[in-house]
């Protein structure tokens, strides 16, 4: 892929995405207990997992999903997702809109952003609701990676908006990535070089994902960009300052990476990486009070665990109820392995938890 790509013949993550479809296609994604549909929500495409209706079953609850991927690869299409989507609707008996947003490289933040947004305030339209004939007072906004990313943000977004009169009852993030502050917190440093997301990937996704320049990859991950002396930093870095809203057990005796001279260009080129709508962790105190009742997963070998867990404890301070699901044997992106020949017991044992947080309190 990155061959193609230095020669200048396509994009490595459009081949990479290719090679993911092109092999995903062995894969039967049908299903005889739930109706699966696709549909355009606000101009975005999106996927409608539907149980059929039970006796005496007036609404159903009802959960929109954004897949991960780093906001560049995999599909709401992919077996993977679409399996994940079958099984909580069957679990759950509940409607499910997965969300197809568009991907790096077509498009770069914050479209993704906007897409997800647009069609999870489609969907929460009354007459949409009743449509799908889905109880208003029971929807939850939901992602994993990237896409958990997106759920959070979105979730910020629809706090915020005075004109809507539904509002998401629940958020629920799985190993969520939510900030390009700090790439030294404990969990980055612990996990730099674990297999499926290694430190140096996770930055080229967010340089992807701002449509940056790979020649700024190795001042971020020393946080040039967040020294002392980088001033548009300054406000955020009490947002994120993981001595304090880690607990010991994950701490361990890392250090912090805090560089006294950086580069306040980097900055200046990639506004975004300050952006709440990109970095929800970043997101001021009053806009966490707003935030509903919240489920967490993080996965100790993950780079990302320390954004769950940050987040988690940032949501507490501001007195959401947050449950943290911690898996201590578990690796980023385990949840959607349960499928031959990648079926994990890591998947299965993640993906029934989550399940079962979402039934009991949605």
């Amino acid at each position: 892929c990155h061959l193609i790509h230095y020669l200048r013949l396509s994009h490595h993550l459009i081949v990479l995405n290719y090679l993911i479809c092109t092999f995903d296609k062995l894969k039967s994604v049908s299903s005889d207990d739930i109706n699966i549909t696709d549909a355009v929500f606000d101009g975005v495409e999106v996927r409608v997992f539907e149980p059929p209706a039970k006796q005496d079953e007036r609404l159903k609850r009802s959960v929109v999903y954004i897949h991960g991927g780093g906001w560049a690869l995999a599909s709401a299409r992919t077996s993977l997702y679409n399996n994940l989507c079958r099984i909580m609707a069957e679990s759950l008996n509940a409607v499910v809109v997965s969300v197809e947003y568009r991907l790096v490289p077509e498009v770069c933040f914050p479209e993704q952003f906007h897409d997800a947004l647009r069609a999870t305030k489609h969907f929460l339209q009354p007459d949409v609701l009743a449509e799908y004939s889905v109880d208003p007072s029971r929807i939850a906004i939901s992602g994993d990676s990237a896409g958990g990313n997106l759920a959070a943000a979105v979730c910020q977004q629809l706090s915020k908006d005075e004109h809507l009169t539904i509002r998401p009852k629940l958020q629920a993030l799985i190993y969520p990535v939510l900030q390009a502050f700090d790439f030294n917190t404990p969990s980055y440093q612990q996990n730099m070089n674990m297999p499926v997301l290694p430190r140096y990937v996770m930055i080229n996704y967010w340089i992807d994902y701002f449509n940056g320049n790979y020649d700024l990859a190795h001042s971020l991950l020393i946080n040039n960009h967040t020294a002392l002396d980088v001033g548009q930093a300054l406000s955020f870095r009490g947002r994120l300052n993981w001595t304090s809203l880690l607990p010991s057990s994950f701490k361990k005796n890392y250090k912090p990476v805090i560089q006294t001279t950086g580069e306040a260009e980097i900055i200046q080129q990639i506004p975004a990486l300050l952006d709440v709508r990109a970095v929800p962790l970043l997101a001021e105190n009053e806009t966490l009070q707003l935030q509903p009742k919240t489920y967490i997963l993080t996965c100790e070998n993950d780079v990302l665990r320390d954004d769950g867990v940050m987040y988690a404890k940032r949501l507490e301070n501001a007195g959401v109820e947050v449950t943290l699901d911690h898996f201590d044997d578990c690796f980023h992106g385990c949840m959607i392995f349960t499928i031959w020949p990648t079926d994990f017991s890591a998947g299965i044992q993640t993906r029934n938890s989550y399940i079962k947080w979402l039934d009991e309190n949605l």
